[in-house]
């Protein structure tokens, strides 16, 4: 098979092009950004407006037996102090249906920072002063936080009624007798991957205002705004027609924004105050305020051929979700399907479990399960090529799904996936230059001269990630979009209109790239995403350039149709007609006349609904179905220098190959490639949130480190155009593989450096610390 690749090289800048498919057109909010111009959600303001406060608990698990609020009611300035009591309707709601988190505390309550009380003042720092005055006596119990307790006996370790796990998802496929049979060799290993926070800039915040008729405006950052007044509606009272919402600047999400955090608490205090009331997390409370990535805790035994070839996998996956259901039961889900990767493995034996205890909540983050999984299975396939000494990328490619194979779940590969041909491209992309110890720049450490050179290795590493696209397990994935072309000041103009969240990822731009390629007009006008069109669903599991993009085609397509009916008619013209830079052409190329002339005064509108191909739920014993809408691969190699004798860590390179199916906007893709890798060699090296007994111990950017420009290396990008015949232009979701290959591939690298070094390598946890490597060495 033959792909088409396009190469770039760090340095190379992207030419904007005119701003259809396939064109760089350079964002509208990117230069605002730049120069700290865009108005975020936190920047909102309106005349009259209170501030909220939300009082969070300081224990992960506790009964409350007194609680009085009298104190700071008595404070000037304060408006309001709300409890559970005070909640108009419905006292819980949850992602997924579940419904199980109390929007204030209930007589206890389950994980550090769970909220309990809500303030409304005239400023933030009497809204402060007054929590501080809210008096609880509380009854301290032991918390619930180790999840493999949970699983060996969940009913002794309830933090839920319902139980200890979440969700079991087992997986069955062939015979592991017959697989034990067939194996040479036998690798067993455990893993352990630590929590990750998703770690966007702009804070929790939103604005909340009473409407004249009795309902309220919001204005919030979120990822799903439909759904999002789904759960809000009950909880405050308010039919669906009582409640509009927009959305406010999103300061980056990665899937923190999917849950709830403001919402609920800023719509309470506007409806019992009958003012606006605005809520701004800090930093501190934004780590509270949010869910995390699912710490997980995995073994995997492997039975490989002397050849290489893997005959059998058992595993055990079980993902830490925290007190609350949130995303655990489709992560749990997508952990199990993904759990051995892009990889053809006959006999599979595996158990995923996602379970409740008294850590922090978690939930929905940038590749969703099989990031967990992901670095699970590269680590083992490095262990094979180490144990029948062959070499790590040999490995992978024998063992490589391709079109027409099955993964775990019994899914065929419907689409071209040249897995085999992208790890030989990663492996013969030009290495970095040789270390050069002459400026200490370049060495693990940097410019705090902890070296000058001793003890530095040189290491390479490989990984490979699978991640599903759009949402999976049967849920109606859809997504709407209202085109509208008409003409203003002398010039016809599209109108796009969708409830799709733009949170950075560059969906504006790609929307109004499509209406031009469909529509044959220059001039696009998106606008503001709000509930008044139909639900877009989630800005998440990298499906809005599919799911979204779609609809707006689809809308196109159909104004289109009526516009080339109505030159039919006007201009007497034959089939065959097409709308290019604003004019009315035959497929020959003659000009019937300008879309000026033909529209006049009238406008044409039109929305559609689009629907991808439908899946099934997995089987609750066998794991088997069609499970996921698409699947898309990318393959990192890391070059890292290593300080065996420190455990300090520099990377040299990350370089990446991705098939995306349809290059829609060069420069937005880089972004995507560039951001998810950094969030993997995030997780590889430096970032997790410290829990000890449930509390959170560094709740801050000073205590919770993440990737900046001086961390990242330079990336070689080889991006493949494989199409999809399923997706719109073939296009793959593109946000979320290279989340997943980054992290195992630098910790391979780093496995390297520490084995050149003559250890004796044993790195199995990320974020890999100092003393992992020292201990290697």
């Amino acid at each position: 098979m033959t792909s088409v690749r396009t190469t770039r090289f760090p340095g190379e800048v992207a030419a904007p092009g005119k701003g259809g498919v396939g064109e760089s057109p350079l964002r509208p909010d990117g230069t605002l950004k730049v120069k700290g111009e865009f108005a975020y959600s936190s920047d909102l303001w309106i005349d009259g407006m209170l501030w909220g406060a939300t009082l969070r608990s300081p224990h992960p698990r506790a009964r409350i037996l007194r609680l009085d609020i009298g104190p700071a009611l008595k404070l000037p300035g304060v408006h309001a102090v709300l409890t559970h009591e005070d909640v108009p309707g419905r006292k819980m709601y949850g992602l997924d249906h579940t419904w199980d988190q109390p929007v204030l505390a209930i007589g206890e309550v389950r994980h550090h920072g769970e909220p309990i009380a809500l303030v409304a003042a005239d400023h933030p720092e009497i809204a402060r002063r007054a929590m501080e005055a809210i008096v609880i006596e509380w009854e301290v119990l032991e918390p619930i936080t180790d999840p493999l307790a949970v699983v060996a006996d969940p009913e002794r370790h309830k933090v839920q009624e319902r139980g200890g796990i979440t969700r079991y998802q087992p997986v069955r496929v062939g015979d592991m007798e017959v697989g034990r049979a067939l194996a040479d060799v036998v690798i067993a290993e455990d893993y352990e991957v630590g929590i990750q926070d998703q770690a966007f800039l702009g804070p929790e915040s939103g604005l909340v205002v009473p409407a004249e008729d009795g309902g309220l405006d919001f204005y919030v950052a979120t990822q799903w705004m439909h759904w999002d007044l789904t759960q809000i509606g009950p909880c405050l009272d308010l039919p669906e027609d009582k409640m509009r919402m927009t959305l406010a600047g999103v300061g980056g999400a990665f899937g923190g924004r999917e849950d709830l955090s403001m919402q609920i608490h800023a719509g309470m205090l506007a409806l019992y105050t009958g003012k606006p009331v605005k809520m701004m997390y800090n930093r501190e409370e934004s780590f509270f305020g949010h869910v995390h990535r699912h710490p997980a805790q995995m073994r995997y035994e492997y039975g490989v051929t002397r050849a290489g070839k893997i005959v059998f996998a058992k595993v055990r996956i079980v993902l830490d979700g925290g007190a609350y259901t949130s995303a655990t039961l489709n992560v749990t889900g997508n952990a199990a399907s993904l759990a051995v990767g892009p990889y053809e493995i006959p006999n599979l034996e595996i158990d995923a479990y996602g379970v409740y205890t008294n850590n922090p909540p978690c939930g929905a983050m940038r590749g969703f399960g099989a990031v967990q999984a992901c670095f699970a299975h590269e680590s083992m396939m490095d262990k094979i090529a180490e144990a029948v000494g062959l070499d790590p990328v040999h490995v992978r490619q024998i063992n490589a799904v391709s079109q027409g194979s099955k993964i775990a779940t019994g899914q065929v590969v419907h689409a071209p996936m040249p897995m085999a041909e992208m790890l030989g491209q990663a492996r013969d992309m030009p290495l970095p230059a040789p270390l050069d110890v002459a400026d200490i720049r370049n060495l693990p450490g940097g410019a705090s001269q902890t070296t000058h050179g001793e003890g530095v290795v040189r290491g390479i590493g490989y990984g490979v990630g699978i991640k599903n696209i759009c949402f999976s397990e049967g849920f109606d994935d859809y997504s709407t979009a209202r085109v509208r072309l008409e003409v203003i000041g002398g010039e016809p103009v599209a109108l796009v209109h969708t409830a799709a969240a733009e949170v950075g990822q560059g969906l504006v731009t790609v929307e109004a790239q499509i209406a031009r390629t469909e529509l044959g007009v220059e001039r696009v006008t998106i606008h503001p995403a709000d509930n008044q069109v139909g639900s877009s669903g989630s800005s998440s599991a990298s499906r809005q350039t599919y799911m979204t993009g779609g609809a707006v085609k689809a809308a196109c397509e159909a104004v289109r149709m009526r516009v080339l009916a109505l030159a039919q008619g006007r201009f007497g013209a034959a089939r065959g007609l097409r709308l290019v830079g604003g004019k009315v052409v035959s497929h020959t190329g003659e000009v019937y006349g300008a879309l000026v002339d033909l529209l006049g005064d009238e406008i044409i509108e039109e929305t559609r609904e689009f629907h991808h191909k439908p899946t099934t739920g997995m089987d609750p014993v066998t794991g088997q179905g069609d499970s996921h809408t698409q699947l898309a691969l990318c393959v990192h190699r890391a070059v890292v220098d290593v300080d065996t004798e420190l455990g300090l860590v520099k990377v040299v390179a990350l370089d990446a190959v991705q098939d995306v199916g349809k290059i829609m906007n060069r420069l937005s893709l880089e972004g995507q490639i560039h951001g998810g890798s950094a969030q993997g060699l995030g997780l590889a090296v430096m970032e997790e949130i410290q829990v000890r007994d449930g509390k959170v111990l560094n709740p801050s950017f000073t205590d919770y480190l993440i990737p900046t420009i001086l961390d990242m290396p330079p990336q070689r990008l080889e991006i493949l155009e494989n199409a999809d015949p399923h997706a719109p232009y073939g296009l793959r979701g593109a946000g979320e593989p290279p989340t997943l290959s980054s992290t195992p591939a630098v910790v391979a690298a780093i496995r390297d450096a520490c084995r050149s070094a003559g250890g004796t390598v044993h790195i199995n946890r990320v974020p890999v610390r100092p003393e992992d490597i020292i201990r290697s060495s």
